[in-house]
Parts: structure tokens; sequence; C-alpha cells
């Protein structure tokens, strides 16, 4: 027959040529163009009866993607979520359900061709082996959906001559043999989307549903992402409290890196989605965290969860939106009138005395986070208020009596001493939560008679102190997992015939029966892992969720990614250039940037004369200085113009204004100093490494905990760079793309977009990139200042050191310079980060000034402080179980919340 020639203006394609040979064929092999969700719209049908098909498909997804399963999959749902899902999944029901048919019996007959292969796939052709063994191949321009085989002029040439045929097949077998798998996420999402129905809340029985329904259409699981199985545990946790006890009090201590910030977001969305079910009342939700990561919390709550919040500026006394808009009319009394249903509050402001703080304690609320619950603790030393709750603990202790709900957050329950803990266990033990610890005379409130039994130092080995310890708070069966456990806590309550609601009795141990207190003394002589009855099951345990980093790559959860710790002769490339610049760990300095640096220290001193030289502020200047030339110099000029500086860290937040002649002499000396300097060693050593150690080939993220060194850095590269396109990620709107001697300022998502896809190679961030970005296509990080919060290290190399990093190790730089306490302070970690870099998530969570003022004894107090924490880690024993993946994954839900309904409940305002 040879070659016959077809074209849509004279023949209907699909009827006169693709179904009359598919029915009855016993093969079809396909190079089909894009995968869309129209594939097999056509001849799906007769697909179906098909004994053998292979597709080859082709996606925009960068080859380096499609190498790693989960990213190939989350890539590609991502892809397929750009357009509105609502209306697609409606109108392309029976579409969805034709391919959900055909994957359920055809799977593997669909794979994904990379485009380092083969580039993007233009052309269309196919073979078909025909019912009675005759084989014809066929190229056009058409793809494998309705629009291409009905709709679009296309053309197509029909060739069954052997050479023909086995010229398309050869062809085809290149793609075939060169593809990956259709992942399995995307074959779920088509099921998924075949059945998907939107529902009130009110329909959902159970309440184990409602997180999946709410999320699933989130822009988190839009962009192919998901909650990890350990937070998807921690808001199942969360939903046992609320079954048990009615209401949740929680400790989630998990470390550094872990995502602890989504996992308290969605259990509080959840929380306020099970109160408005219920018609109870709809209370406020408030978020306290440090100032410095209020922002964080608001652009990961819509970025991730699409939840729009509103945050409380102390500056202005007024509620913003992420994009810095006014949302309410100013004064200190509108903290109280939100106008979203969740606030954002900064715990900088709890820390003082304030009328914000009244407000505040004269409403209730459904849910209340405090994030870096640490900060949180009784004054310690030994001065007249040593042993006093701080301001931000006395205040926490009151506004969580006035909540249902209170979840803390913190890496680091355990600042110096185990008995810390108990600040933040004291804080859950309010209001409805009364029965956390017992009543006022157990034994749990007082952690000298307790903590020997939580660390396994001793042994309760006498039924009579067995039963002190558990008659209050008395647990519930349902309180644990354990089996043996279980059957303990039922019998005591049958024998006392007590109801699940009541957490203490007065009984005696004598009216339990013989038979349960003989399970009381097995239980008390059996180990689970070497723990004790008392150390699994105890009111601490019950209330403070913890999984390891450690644990979770053990069980495959997490990916294992090595990080080489810069600046080490060993390891570079070309030693005499690398000399002219470090010495030891440390930048060089000249003469000019050390005089700087003594005027900046002078700049603290004059300060103290007025009192604002205590804490953090003294530190400013020094810490400007200590990040960039640039930082330094902008902002003595900004003071000495009478400007006010607005300086925030972990726990304070304050403005300064210079007042007196000697401040004004001081910053004058400091800028004539800083403007003799032609160059910055920070920017020549970033140059360095880009160019002379190739890490430009791997890309990298640049950070700076301030923005006008992150600014000078991106400004400064862009110039030596006029061909990389260069991102600028920062907080308040402030982000720009910088490409060609141009910049423009752009949202944070198209900046996340383009790391993704292998558009951006340099990226330079302030912290308010820490949370929620992930960034692994880059392959280094540079951490151009040191900020004195060792977690914050560990957050930062969090971005790149995640799944999907093609690297096995990752190089991290830190820049310091010498003769600066920055170096002395480095100097002193990094003895402690040579062998395990994830020691940080043991490490405090922030450098406290008097271990800096006698800056000697600072390793010795790391250590001390390591070695405190490593005796009280027994809370892991009862959650691995959390870490393992949920039986039903989330992402097969096809009942979802209407995200419309979502936003008009998240809208609701305060009051």
């Amino acid at each position: 027959m040879g070659i016959r020639r077809f074209s849509s203006r004279a023949h209907k394609l699909d009827a006169s040529f693709l179904m009359q040979h598919l029915v009855g064929a016993q093969s079809y092999k396909r190079i089909a163009g894009y995968f869309t969700s129209s594939l097999f719209e056509v001849a799906g049908e007769a697909l179906e009866h098909i004994p053998e098909v292979q597709i080859v498909c082709n996606v925009d997804i960068h080859p380096d993607d499609l190498r790693v399963a989960q990213l190939r999959e989350s890539k590609m749902l991502g892809r397929w979520n750009e357009r509105g899902l609502e209306a697609e999944a409606l109108l392309n029901r029976e579409r969805y359900r034709r391919l959900d048919s055909f994957l359920a019996k055809h799977g593997q007959a669909v794979r994904i061709a990379p485009d380092d292969i083969c580039g993007f796939v233009h052309g269309k052709a196919g073979v078909i082996t025909l019912a009675d063994g005759r084989r014809l191949g066929f190229i056009g321009s058409m793809n494998e959906t309705r629009s291409g085989w009905q709709r679009h002029y296309e053309i197509l040439w029909e060739d069954d001559s052997p050479e023909g045929v086995a010229w398309i097949e050869e062809e085809f077998d290149f793609l075939w043999n060169a593809a990956k798998p259709l992942p399995r996420a995307v074959i779920r999402e088509v099921h998924r989307r075949s059945y998907r129905r939107e529902i009130e809340f009110t329909e959902l029985d159970d309440d184990e549903s409602f997180a999946p329904a709410a999320l699933i259409e989130s822009p988190l699981y839009r962009e192919g992402q998901q909650l990890q199985p350990w937070q998807q545990g921690f808001l199942t946790e969360c939903l046992r409290h609320q079954r048990l006890y009615g209401t949740v009090r929680l400790l989630l201590a998990d470390e550094v890196g872990l995502g602890k910030t989504l996992s308290l977001a969605t259990a509080a969305l959840t929380l306020c989605l099970l109160s408005d079910k219920e018609n109870g009342p709809r209370r406020p939700v408030v978020i306290f965290a440090p100032a410095t990561l209020t922002e964080q919390w608001q652009t990961e709550l819509l970025d991730k969860l699409g939840i729009p919040t509103a945050r409380w500026d102390t500056v202005g006394k007024v509620w913003l939106d992420t994009n810095e808009r006014v949302l309410s009319p100013a004064g200190r009394e509108q903290i109280a009138s939100c106008p979203l249903r969740i606030g954002i509050v900064s715990t900088g402001l709890m820390m003082r005395d304030s009328l914000e703080k009244q407000h505040l304690l004269g409403m209730r609320f459904g849910v209340v986070i405090l994030d870096e619950a640490h900060k949180a603790r009784t004054r310690q030393g030994f001065g007249r208020e040593a042993g006093t709750p701080n301001e931000l603990l006395a205040f926490m202790r009151e506004i969580a009596a006035r909540a249902d709900h209170v979840l803390l957050g913190t890496a680091t329950p355990i600042q110096t001493d185990p008995t810390d803990l108990w600040d933040l266990i004291g804080i859950l033990h309010q209001g409805p939560g009364r029965f956390v610890l017992g009543h006022d005379m157990a034994h749990w409130h007082r952690p000298d008679e307790v903590l020997d039994i939580l660390a396994g130092r001793v042994q309760v080995e006498t039924l009579s102190h067995a039963w002190e310890l558990l008659r209050s708070p008395l647990p519930r069966m349902e309180s644990t997992t354990e089996p043996r456990a279980r059957r303990l806590f039922s019998a005591i309550r049958q024998d006392l015939e007590l109801q699940n609601g009541e957490w203490q009795t007065s009984r005696p141990l004598i009216d339990l029966t013989e038979e349960t207190r003989e399970i009381l003394e097995e239980e008390l002589e059996r180990r689970i892992a070497g723990a004790t009855l008392l150390q699994r099951e105890n009111p601490l345990v019950r209330h403070v969720v913890l999984r390891k980093r450690q644990q979770l790559e053990d069980a495959g959860l997490l990916e294992r990614v090595g990080v080489d710790v810069h600046p080490e002769r060993a390891r570079i490339a070309e030693p005499q250039a690398f000399d002219t610049l470090f010495e030891g760990k440390a930048l060089r300095t000249s003469e000019d940037l050390r005089r700087a640096y003594d005027e900046a220290r002078a700049f603290g001193t004059a300060l103290s004369k007025r009192g604002k030289g205590s804490g953090f502020m003294k530190n400013l200047m020094e810490q400007r200085i200590c990040s960039s030339i640039h930082a330094g110099l902008q902002t003595a000029k900004r003071l000495l113009q009478g400007e006010t500086v607005h300086e925030e860290d972990e726990e304070h937040e304050a403005d300064l204004q210079i007042e007196t002649g000697e401040e004004r002499e001081v910053l004058q000396r400091l800028i004539t100093r800083l403007e003799r300097l032609n160059a910055d060693p920070k920017m020549e050593a970033i140059v360095y490494f880009l160019e002379r150690e190739k890490w430009l080939d791997w890309g990298v993220i640049i950070f700076s905990q301030y923005y006008d060194t992150a600014k000078w850095i991106a400004d400064s590269l862009a110039a030596r760079y006029p061909d990389e396109a260069i991102g600028l990620y920062a907080g308040a709107g402030r982000s720009r793309l910088y490409q060609r001697g141009d910049s423009v300022s752009v949202e944070r998502e198209t900046l996340k977009r383009m790391v993704a896809e292998r558009q951006i190679r340099v990226m330079v961030a302030t912290d308010a990139a820490c949370e929620g970005l992930n960034l692994q296509t880059l392959g280094t990080l540079i951490n151009v200042d040191m900020p004195w919060n060792p977690t914050r290290l560990e957050q930062r190399i969090g971005r790149i050191k995640r799944f999907g990093q093609r690297r096995s190790t990752v190089d991290m730089l830190n820049l310091v310079f010498e003769q600066t306490v920055d170096e002395k302070i480095y100097e002193r970690l990094s003895e402690r980060m040579k062998n395990r870099y994830d020691l940080f998530g043991s490490l405090p969570d922030t450098i406290k000034d008097e271990w800096i003022d006698d800056i000697e004894t600072l390793g010795e107090k790391l250590d001390d402080y390591i070695n405190a924490q490593k005796n009280a880690t027994g809370f892991d024993l009862r959650y691995t179980g959390t870490m393992t993946p949920p039986e039903k994954d989330w992402r097969e839900f096809t009942e979802v919340l209407s995200q419309q309904d979502l936003v008009t409940l998240m809208t609701a305002a305060w009051g």
C-alpha cells in the first residue's frame, strides 16, 4: 500500500484513521507529545482492550528533577495545578474518569521523556499492530487529545512499508528506554479528580478527615508538595487530645528544620474547623512569635495553606497583611480587633508592660500558639527576681487560662537545665488544662521529685510509690497506644468505677483488685527499649511531642545530606589565593576596618551612659559592621542624620536615635574610617568561592540577617555578572530580580519558581527565607554574617539540605571578620560542628550576652548545655509511631472543602 496522506481539512482523522485501525488491534506504540488530562480522550475505549499499549509523553520539567522520583511527582503535579482546579475537575470529569480507568489497567503504559535526551517532544508518530498482525506506521502533527484528533488543522502520513515502520519503532524505542515511569502521585491525582466533590463542614463525620479535606487543594498540595508523615502525626495527636480531654494542650519540640510552623498552623486550622462545625463560639486564633519570625509565619500560612492572616505592627499600632497594607485603624486598643481570624503578634511586645497586653488579657481565644516557647521561662541567676517568671511566661500563663487550645513550639525546650521544661508544661496546665500535671499536690509539679524517675536514674519499685504518681493525673486508656499499659489503665478505671472524663482519684491503692495490683507490679518491672513504665507513661510525655532528625533519616523519611563547612583550607583548590583572604577561619581585615570596629564598640559604650547600652542594643553597630561594611556605613549615616533605627532580636525590639555629642563624634569617626575602604573582604570571599571554587556551577543561596547587606550583595553581584539572573528574596515587598543592568520588583513566589526551574543560580536572602522555602536545586550556601542564634544556621542550611538535593554533600561557607566578637563566637561553635553537623539541634537557641562577655568560657558553657540536653531526652519513645505515613494518603481524599468557604471562615474578624 505504501504511503497514504491525510489532512483534517479533507478527513475526520479520528474516524477515518485512528479508530478504524485501533479496533481489535494487538498493540499501540505512540510518541504522543505533552502529557495532559485529555490523553486518550478520543481513543480511550479502544485502548482499554488492546493487550499492549506503550505511550511516551513529554513534560516541561528539568532533567535533574525527572531523575528523582519525589521531585518528578511534585513537579508534574505542580504543572497540572497551575490552572484553576475547581472548574477543570468539574467540566472534565468524564475525561478524568476515562483516563483513570485506563491507568488503573495500564499504569505502566505511559512514560515521561526527559528533555536532556530529546528536548521537548514535538514529533508525533506511532505504530499500530493490527488485528491481522500487519503493522502500520503513522507520522503527523496531532497530539493524543480530542483537539489534536478532531478540532485542529492537522496532517498525517500513513506508512505500512517495513522500512517505514522500522524507522518509527527505532525512534520510539529510543525515547521509551530513556523515559521514566509516570509517577504514582499523578495516577492518584487523576483518580482524585475523577471523583472530586466539594462538601460542607457539616458533611464530614470523621474528625480526622477535616485536615485533608481542607488542605488537599491548598497551595502546598497544588504545588505538588505535601505535609510530611510526622507533621500529619502531630495533627493526629491534636485530634486525639481534643477527643480525650476536650482541649488540646501540647508542646511540639521537634528538632530544627522539621517544619514545626506548618505542623502548628495545620493544627490551628483544623481546630478552627471543628469548632465551627459544632457551632461553637467563633473565637480568635492568636500566634505569638519573636518579631523576627512574625513575617515568616504570615508568609508561610498564605503561601503553604492559602490562609490570610494579619500581623500586628508594634510601631504603627495597626494590623498589616502580607503586603504591608494596613487593615485596621491605628491605636493600641486595635490589637483586640484583628480584622481576620488569625492574628500574629510579636512576643517582644509581651516581654514588657504594655496596654496591648491588657487588651489581649481581656479576651477569650479559640487557639493560642506560642513559637520559640522557651523564651517564656523562669528568671535565672541570684538576684532579687531570680526564680520568678519572666514577663512572657507570666503573660502566657494568663492567656492560656483564657484559651480553648494551647500549642507551644520550640526546638530547644531545655535551655540550661531540664527543669526548664516545667515552665512550658506549666503554661499548658492553665485554665481548661488544669489536668495536665494533676492536682496542686501531685508530684508532677515538682521536677526535683520526678526528674530522676523520668531520666531513668531512679526506679519506682513499690506499688504505693507508683500509685501516688499514677492517680493524679490518672491516665485514660486511650492516652497510650501501648497494649499492656492500656490494659492497666482500663483495669484501674473499672475497679474504681471512674468515668473517662475524671482525671484523678483520692482512692487508696487497696481499693484496686488484687489482679489489677498484679498487673501494675508486672508493668513496673517491664522495660521497653530500656524505658520503665513511668518513663513512657507520664504527663510530660503525654503533652510533649518530640521527633529527631536522625530518627527520621534512619526511617528513610528524610534524605541524608552531608554538609562540608568552610572556610577549610584542606578542601580548597587554590591555597595561595585562599591565604590572601583568610587567616584561619576568619577574613583578613585592614587597619581602617579594625579601627572602625573599635569605634562601633565605643558607640555601645556611649549608649550605656544614658542607659541604652544594656542587652542587644549595645551591640547594634558592632553587629552591623560584622555583617558588612555597607550595613555599618548605612546605619551610622542614618543615625547621624537624625533618623530612628528599629532593631529587633529574638526577645526584644527597640528604636534608637542618637542624643549626645559623644555619640555623634563616635559615629563620625566610624564613618570616616569606613569611607576609606575600597572593598569589603566579604564580597571578595564570595567572588572567590563562586569563581575559583566553582560554586556558581552548583548554584548558591547567600544569607544575611540584614536587608542592607542582602541588597548590597545582590546589587554588587548583579553588576559583576550582568548576564546572570539574580534574585533578592526579602520581606515586606522588597524582593527583586536582577539581570543585564536592570532590576524589577517581583513576588517571592516568582523567585521560588525560578529557582525550582533552574532559571536562577544565585539567590540572596534575608532570614525571611529561612522557613518554608525549598531551594534544593542550589548546592551551596554562604552565610555572610553569623546570627547569634545557632538554630538559625540549621534553618538556613535546611533550605538546601532536603529531598531532591542532587549532591550527597552540600557546602556551607561562614564569613566572619578577624578580631571581632563574631570570630570568637564562630571559633567556639565550629569546634562543635566538625564531626556532626546536626549537633546544632542540641545547641542553645541563642548565645547569651553574659556568655559573650566572658568569651574564654563560651566553649565550656556550650558543652555544659549540650551535656544537660543529653540527660533529658526521654520524650521521643512515645512518638516514633507518629513518624510513619498514615494508612490513607491524604492525596487520595476526593471530598474537599470549598476554598472559598475556607477563606470566608478565616476572614472572620475578632469579636
